[in-house]
């Protein structure tokens, strides 16, 4: 299928700003709407799970429940999520991110009329596990920025950046929001208002068609992004990097609850993320030199050295407010690690699957931070909450040994965006 011209960015002014290169990316047609859309649809990402722990938790009085519920959410997800984006690249955004969406919603309202109506536990899971088909729009949102800047790795470059800013965003504002509704209005306000917030968020983002990706079809599409050279290792470099989210976040919850000031662990966690967001930005705004696959293993290794910090933190001081200044430095290495993966995957991934690739990389991470998550909590359990700061740290330097395999990986010919 014949591509469309690539759309050119506005002539840059000089002196403009640090904020000058994202102005020139929305100053394209389309942009700032599907990026609205991709918003509001990627907010409830970073609410779901805590919305039904806190729901489940207070109607049933079982956290040991709410968290086998969530988890069995979180495996079905790493099942279905690559499917769902198979098929978003075969038939396209629009036709499968609507019913993908809906299904999701209906797990959603599901969950909320088994808990109304004391259905059995088993009700839960399934439930829960249906909304599993949430679309990535992250992913699709960044399939969109490559189609649109394909030619233009400076441009393409600054929207990563600005995508893993939003992730941060998200991931910072949700779990903050759905508190905030379960414990505030009623228990099932967090998961309504994620259920909302995605439907509404996706129709916005589909009807921006001019921006859309063209559908490959089943005979166009090539073979599947994990057979490619090169992305095995990408995709074992974000489940070691998903296992510093995942570790990192219950330790820290540990930690604070260990010291009787576990209602802070929110804001602890918050100022990890909006030092990884303030530094995505900023590398966005940036030139970065050299090829990304170089690039990498330094930007795991600035993350590996900066999560020694919470370690040393936690067991030197004992101090939540240490500790959360050592988590807002910590946090600042990540974007830059999770921006440079990203922009990997999407030249490693065939011609046709990018939705599909873009969504293992993200499967990976949630599978990462399923396994992180066990390994701290056993950790802050069994030894102390202190001692559980050094799973991410191990996590993070088994991340920088595969960042470096895949490395010396070469870039298949004829990749994308070449920098």
């Amino acid at each position: 299928m014949p591509q469309p011209p690539t759309r050119e960015l506005p002539a840059h002014r000089p002196g403009t700003g640090p904020l000058a290169p994202y102005r020139r990316l929305f100053a394209l047609p389309g942009t700032r709407a599907f990026t609205l859309g991709n918003l509001l649809a990627r907010l409830p990402s970073g609410m779901f799970s805590v919305s039904a722990v806190v729901m489940i938790a207070s109607e049933r009085g079982s956290y040991a429940l709410a968290g086998a519920v969530t988890a069995t959410g979180l495996v079905a997800t790493a099942l279905v999520a690559p499917l769902v984006a198979r098929l978003t690249d075969r038939h396209g955004q629009a036709r499968v991110a609507v019913p993908a969406a809906a299904l999701a919603v209906l797990g959603s309202l599901s969950l909320v009329l088994c808990m109304r109506f004391d259905a059995p536990d088993w009700t839960l899971f399934a439930a829960y596990a249906a909304t599993a088909t949430t679309p990535n729009t992250g992913g699709m949102s960044r399939a969109r920025w490559a189609r649109l800047l394909r030619d233009d790795p400076a441009a393409l470059h600054t929207a990563n950046s600005f995508e893993q800013a939003a992730d941060e965003l998200c991931f910072m504002l949700g779990p903050v929001l759905a508190a905030f509704l379960c414990t505030s209005v009623f228990p099932e306000a967090g998961t309504l208002t994620g259920a909302l917030l995605l439907m509404t968020g996706v129709l916005i983002f589909v009807a921006q068609r001019s921006t859309e990706p063209p559908a490959r079809g089943r005979a166009a599409v090539s073979r599947s992004p994990l057979r490619t050279r090169g992305m095995p290792p990408l995709v074992a470099v974000c489940l070691a990097t998903g296992a510093v989210f995942g570790s990192m976040e219950v330790v820290t919850i540990a930690f604070a609850d260990a010291r009787g000031q576990q209602s802070a662990a929110g804001l602890v966690l918050a100022l990890q993320a909006a030092g990884s967001c303030a530094a995505g930005l900023l590398f966005g705004a940036l030139r970065p030199t050299g090829p990304d696959g170089r690039r990498l293993p330094r930007c795991v290794a600035a993350m590996t050295s900066l999560l020694v910090l919470p370690l040393l933190a936690a067991s030197l001081t004992g101090s939540l407010v240490v500790l959360a200044g050592a988590l807002l430095v910590a946090g600042m290495a990540t974007a830059p690690t999770m921006i440079t993966t990203m922009a990997l995957v999407q030249r490693r991934t065939p011609e046709g699957r990018l939705n599909e690739g873009m969504t293992l990389a993200v499967t990976g991470l949630l599978g990462g931070i399923a396994g992180g998550s066990a390994a701290g909590g056993w950790l802050a359990e069994h030894v102390s909450a202190t001692a559980g700061y050094a799973a991410p740290v191990t996590a993070a330097a088994v991340a920088l040994v595969l960042a470096r395999a895949a490395a010396r990986v070469p870039l298949p010919s004829g990749s994308r965006s070449p920098h």
